[in-house]
């Protein structure tokens, strides 16, 4: 097709600055930071001019995280918009130094509802008719969650359904067609044959970003999140001719999903 595909991506987590409000509070490093966020993300999914629109978000999940609730936050979670403790339980902030209610109503106001007013609008006044919220994941599960030292797929696929991109039950609802979804991973099978699994709603079902901007709009969206270990080096570096390549081919499953669906 001519001009660009009528995609949004949304990458929320590929952010590693910290809250200029946070900042004497915090208890991480630097490398603590960017290990807790979804780095090279931004280079992953940065399509840029060959879709209708890019929202990206500077600052670390850890301190502002936008595919959360905005009403998910200390002391009712641990792992909500604001983060206590990171995915191998360091705490997050100096002992005592946890926001409170209103640095977490400044956080919201200064950083996470201009992101989600950006998606808003792209949706209201661009011709998008898909969007990707877009993610990196661990080689296996975190110790902070359920099912800690699980092995992941190369990809995973969310729209809120099950494993073939179905609703879980007869009243539930899913963020994208299933027939789209099971296109989208049989096109990144094709891409990455013989490399890894590429699995729909496991380990993750989607997040608030894609839930809540369906429910307002009916555009769908997918999460879509890529194993670090196909791109990150023990030492969690990773090679730029690497990234280069695997985003000109995430893309090209992309669209080739696109060019299939569309057509």
């Amino acid at each position: 097709m001519s001009g660009p595909y009528p995609f949004l991506i949304s990458i929320p987590h590929g952010g590693i600055s910290v809250p200029p409000e946070v900042r004497d509070l915090a208890n991480l490093s630097r490398k603590e930071i960017v290990f807790n966020s979804d780095p090279h993300t931004r280079r992953l999914y940065g399509f840029d001019d060959a879709v209708e629109a890019l929202v990206d978000f500077d600052f670390s999940r850890i301190f502002v995280d936008t595919n959360r609730p905005p009403y998910d936050y200390p002391p009712r979670t641990q792992d909500g918009v604001v983060k206590v403790i990171t995915q191998d339980g360091t705490p997050v902030f100096r002992k005592g130094r946890v926001p409170g209610r209103e640095l977490i109503g400044t956080l919201l106001q200064n950083y996470y509802h201009p992101f989600h007013k950006r998606l808003a609008e792209a949706l209201d006044t661009l011709p998008v008719e898909i969007a990707f919220d877009c993610h990196s994941m661990l080689p296996r599960s975190p110790p902070v969650r359920m099912d800690a030292g699980r092995e992941r797929p190369l990809f995973c696929l969310s729209n809120r359904g099950d494993r073939n991109g179905k609703p879980k039950t007869a009243a539930g609802f899913v963020t994208c067609p299933p027939e789209w979804l099971q296109a989208l991973a049989r096109s990144f099978q094709v891409e990455f044959d013989g490399e890894g699994r590429v699995a729909m709603n496991d380990p993750f079902r989607g997040g608030f970003i894609s839930v809540a901007h369906y429910r307002q709009r009916k555009i769908p969206w997918v999460q879509v999140e890529i194993n670090r270990g196909f791109y990150e080096t023990e030492s969690r570096e990773a090679d730029e001719a690497r990234l280069t390549e695997l985003q000109e081919r995430i893309f090209s499953a992309v669209a080739g999903f696109w060019d299939e669906v569309s057509g």
